[in-house]
């Protein structure tokens, strides 16, 4: 890419309330059958329009066509029943009601190919896919079956890699694996996790990234937050093996976080989505808050290598503040291009 600090967000953004309740995680649709997806294909233009002039340079479908990052995958495949569920502990945080693997997993279809061919005939700018990760859809289920969190996690490494050859022959420029989850399990990751992820991105030429983070603005993560003290360094205990990995980009939380922008010097010579918009406030950034943190990465990051982007998702914001923000992220990188220019 020839512009510097590319602007993007992690991946979800608001529903139109015709499509989805606003402000909530597993917001039901209001549609069905055909209005479904006709809705779908709807709020996927309206999320691109709205990130267009927003002054975005990397383009998400904003999660439109999903209800959840992670279980909305997992409906497409088979060996889970969603009938009979268990209630579960989510990344030590917070209990939910989850599926359950039953029988050995496969993917019957595609199940994000034919919107990212829609919105690829829409916009000739990049475009941004995110798929849950595999060790991040372990944790968002019971097993009955593999009774092995590596096991599972293998087989679901294979499904995403399917879908993510069928993202890349349909346009998409980056495909983005969400695992926050990486930032609790640290001796899974370093065990078996990021071997895992490398069979998930295994034969890709598009650009891979993994998204890491502090969770959405929901207050079991922000609870969590708060008991974690005055400097967040989980980071530290991953970095060193993604920094060998074969992925490209690193997308991490950084803004109004305590995590010291030192660790960042663990991942030199990866682009870093560095987080520069909180998504678990409604308050909205100034241009120059973007700029100050976006400043401190450069110090640890090639300034060809700094992707400008959002802490996590902003799927449970306002509308009207998610695209407040966006803009205002627009607005600090371009401060940075200016002075960069001078």
């Amino acid at each position: 890419m020839k512009k510097l600090l590319p602007t993007s967000t992690v991946g979800s953004l608001p529903k139109p309330t015709w499509l989805a309740p606003p402000e909530k995680l597993w917001s039901p649709w209001k549609l069905e059958g055909n209005q479904l997806l006709e809705g779908k294909q709807d709020a996927l233009r309206v999320s691109l329009q709205e990130q267009q002039l927003a002054g975005l340079d990397i383009i998400s479908d904003g999660e439109q066509t999903r209800q959840h990052f992670v279980t909305t995958f997992i409906e497409y495949l088979s060996g889970v029943d969603f009938k009979n569920r268990k209630t579960v502990k989510i990344r030590n945080r917070y209990e939910a009601s989850v599926p359950v693997v039953v029988d050995k997993i496969a993917r019957k279809k595609a199940v994000f190919v034919e919107d990212a061919k829609f919105l690829r005939k829409q916009t000739n700018q990049l475009i941004k896919w995110a798929l849950p990760g595999p060790m991040t859809m372990v944790d968002t289920l019971y097993d009955d079956h593999y009774k092995s969190q590596e096991k599972l996690a293998w087989e679901f490494a294979k499904v995403l890699n399917e879908e993510a050859r069928e993202l890349q022959d349909a346009g998409v420029d980056i495909i983005q694996f969400d695992e926050p989850a990486f930032n609790v399990f640290f001796d899974d990751v370093n065990d078996w996790g990021m071997q895992v992820l490398e069979r998930a991105i295994e034969g890709l030429h598009c650009q891979t990234a993994i998204h890491i983070c502090y969770g959405y603005g929901i207050k079991a993560n922000n609870d969590w937050k708060k008991t974690l003290g005055s400097e967040w360094r989980q980071y530290e205990e991953i970095f060193p093996k993604i920094q060998k990995s074969n992925i490209d980009i690193v997308s991490l939380e950084c803004h109004n976080s305590h995590v010291p922008f030192n660790l960042l010097e663990l991942i030199r010579g990866k682009k870093v989505m560095v987080g520069a918009i909180d998504v678990a406030t409604n308050t909205i950034e100034t241009p120059e808050e973007v700029a100050a943190t976006l400043r401190k990465a450069l110090e640890f990051v090639d300034i060809k290598n700094l992707y400008p982007c959002t802490n996590c998702g902003m799927a449970p914001l306002p509308r009207n503040i998610a695209n407040a923000k966006l803009s205002a992220l627009s607005a600090g990188a371009e401060i940075i291009r200016k002075e960069l220019a001078l």
